[in-house]
């Protein structure tokens, strides 16, 4: 468009009402794209926040699961996602068609699914988690069954830590950003900060998550960072998270564990392309009504268990 940054902002906000949309983004999003949005937070936490509201148009600033999350949950509402090439490689790492072929291979067992996977794979699960709940869902499965954790192997590892006299099969799917983290990586950072503390999200590998001072959720880790007397943390997830850590702590000092911990898919989303999907209500991400209704059961599941 040619615009500069705050008048694309405001034509936004015109459209916006004008489409009686709501702006949803997630916390690794560029900060000018935080800045518009209506609501900020978790993937989940989002798509939960908006099917509460009378919106009639979703605008998912983030990766394509997410945008398939809303619309699982709000089939009423139209759902666009401002770059449909913003894709998850986590989630990209699991089918449906390989979990129902494992499924058969170990003979039925529960298959708890992160909510970073697709509506296909969430539909083929018994019960999905986040990065905050998944040691408490595994912890309510029945303890003679075998669990199947898909696609995070690395958050798999940690809800096993948490539930020891469980059987856990681990799909081997990661993070790519999160899990090119190493021990020196965080042993580098400390000795740089040595006042620091070390927050970090169980999307790491162990041997990570060992140093951490405190492992959380994104909306974890702010609320950590907002209720610690700490005055000084470094941060290892991707640093859109920063943006936020610095806006609700302005007295405190944030530092990114590695500049590594940057993901291309979620800077794909800028004003433009938000300004263009409001414009044309396009992309939309739909999901199958048959697809739909299996992955919700799998997602009220987990919210059953509050």
């Amino acid at each position: 468009m040619g615009e500069t940054g705050a008048e694309l902002s405001a034509a936004i906000r015109r459209l916006k009402e004008e489409r009686d949309a709501l702006i949803l983004s997630h916390y690794y999003q560029r900060p000018e794209i935080q800045d518009i949005a209506d609501f900020i937070g978790d993937s989940l936490e989002l798509s939960r926040r908006a099917a509460t509201t009378a919106a009639k148009v979703l605008v998912f600033c983030g990766v394509h699961f997410m945008a398939e999350t809303a619309a699982i949950l709000s089939p009423e509402k139209v759902v666009l996602i401002p770059d449909p090439r913003a894709g998850c490689p986590l989630a990209e790492m699991i089918t449906p068609e390989a979990l129902r072929a494992r499924k058969a291979e170990l003979r039925g067992p529960v298959v708890v699914a992160y909510v970073n996977t697709t509506a296909a794979v969430k539909a083929e699960s018994d019960i999905v988690c986040t990065s905050a709940n998944a040691a408490r869902v595994v912890r309510s499965l029945p303890p003679e069954k075998d669990i199947l954790f898909v696609p995070d192997r690395n958050l798999g590892l940690y809800a096993a830590a948490q539930n020891p006299d469980r059987k856990i099969i681990f799909w081997d799917g990661y993070c790519p950003i999160h899990d090119q983290m190493r021990a020196e990586d965080i042993l580098r950072a400390k000795q740089e900060h040595p006042a620091a503390e070390v927050i970090a999200h169980p999307e790491c590998r162990p041997e990570v998550l060992a140093l951490a001072d405190k492992v959380a959720s994104t909306s974890g880790m702010l609320r950590y960072a907002l209720d610690s007397a700490a005055r000084e943390f470094i941060v290892v997830t991707e640093e859109g998270l920063l943006h936020q850590l610095r806006r609700q702590n302005p007295e405190k000092k944030f530092h990114l564990a590695s500049p590594r911990l940057v993901c291309p898919n979620m800077k794909r989303t800028t004003l433009d392309k938000v300004y263009r999907a409001l414009r044309d209500l396009a992309p939309r991400v739909t999901v199958p009504e048959d697809v739909r209704e299996r992955a919700v059961q799998a997602v009220e599941r987990m919210l059953a268990l509050g």
